[in-house]
């Protein structure tokens, strides 16, 4: 029995007071999962708040997002989404936290999720997120009290691509910059470039061009 992965999306639909929906990053969702599921293993969803998350990117016209959304099955589990004190991390080999801006607002300061990735992550587990999802992984710390990515190759949406998109005063704090403050060995390619690190266990993309390869590198972390 192969043991499931755990998927991360946001709960926040609103990009700062401008006024602009966001969500969690369809494609950013669809690609690790077209990868993950065709391998054999089984996906559940946790978000901050549980039940529908607001999504964004909503683009059908890419094949994998319209397979993902027209998925009975997953399109249900997305849309009945676990708080986190429903999740047991023991059932869990990974912990992926897709992207979408809204991960920017609710991700980072949840105790609840960064302890069920921390539980999977000292128990011999993953830890992977893409884009705006290592939001998440910035608070994380270990039963030695150390960060998780202090001292780890850690990619995530750089300062660069918020500037491109015109949200660097927008979001909570710059993505790139916090990681570096908690002691990751921050890596980047060009804009929009693919670019995805594994470090111990540890494995991050850029964007949501990088989110397939993401799913790939948890696949293969996961056949050691």
């Amino acid at each position: 029995m192969k043991k499931k992965i755990l998927f991360v999306v946001t709960s926040h639909d609103k990009k700062g007071n401008t006024g602009e929906d966001t969500g969690y990053y369809l494609g950013e969702v669809s690609h690790p999962w077209e990868v993950l599921h065709n391998a054999g293993y089984e996906i559940d969803f946790v978000s901050p708040k549980g039940g529908t998350p607001p999504v964004d990117g909503f683009d059908l016209k890419d094949p994998v997002n319209k397979e993902f959304w027209e998925n009975k099955e997953y399109k249900n589990k997305i849309d009945h989404s676990f708080q986190p004190s429903q999740v047991d991390p023991k059932n869990y080999t990974a912990i992926f936290y897709a992207g979408g801006h809204g991960a920017m607002w609710d991700l980072a300061d949840n105790t609840e999720l960064a302890n069920i990735a921390s539980k999977i992550y000292e128990n011999g587990g993953i830890v992977a997120g893409v884009c705006h999802g290592p939001a998440g992984l910035v608070n994380i710390k270990l039963n030695n009290g150390t960060y998780l990515v202090d001292g780890k190759k850690i990619n995530a949406f750089t300062n660069e691509e918020e500037a491109e998109v015109k949200l660097t005063n927008v979001v909570p704090f710059l993505l790139e910059d916090k990681l570096k403050e908690r002691g990751a060995k921050f890596e980047k390619s060009g804009l929009w470039k693919n670019h995805v690190v594994t470090d111990q266990r540890v494995i991050t993309g850029q964007n949501p061009q990088s989110a397939k390869s993401v799913g790939e590198a948890i696949l293969k972390e996961l056949s050691k």
